[in-house]
């Protein structure tokens, strides 16, 4: 399967920086990938951040390990997380 992934930095209310990258297939909508990015944030109980194209952009395409395909396939992304969060 291949991986498209998005390169993440959000502020949050405190001035914090959060760098997290969001994977998904290769065939998701950027749409898709806010979307995904929102319920993310929304699990760190960051509610009043937007997410937009200025914060989440593509970086890249890559071959997905087999248990990254199963996460993806079963959340429909996955998250990693690089700073401060």
């Amino acid at each position: 399967m291949k991986i498209s992934v998005y390169d993440t930095y959000i502020k949050t209310t405190d001035d914090v920086v959060m760098h997290f990258d969001i994977l998904v297939e290769e065939s998701k909508t950027l749409e898709d990938v806010l979307a995904f990015g929102k319920d993310y944030l929304k699990s760190k109980s960051i509610i009043n951040t937007e997410l937009t194209t200025k914060q989440c952009q593509f970086c890249h395409i890559e071959t997905a390990s087999l248990e990254l395909a199963e996460l993806v396939l079963k959340n429909g992304y996955s998250i990693i997380e690089m700073e401060n969060c």
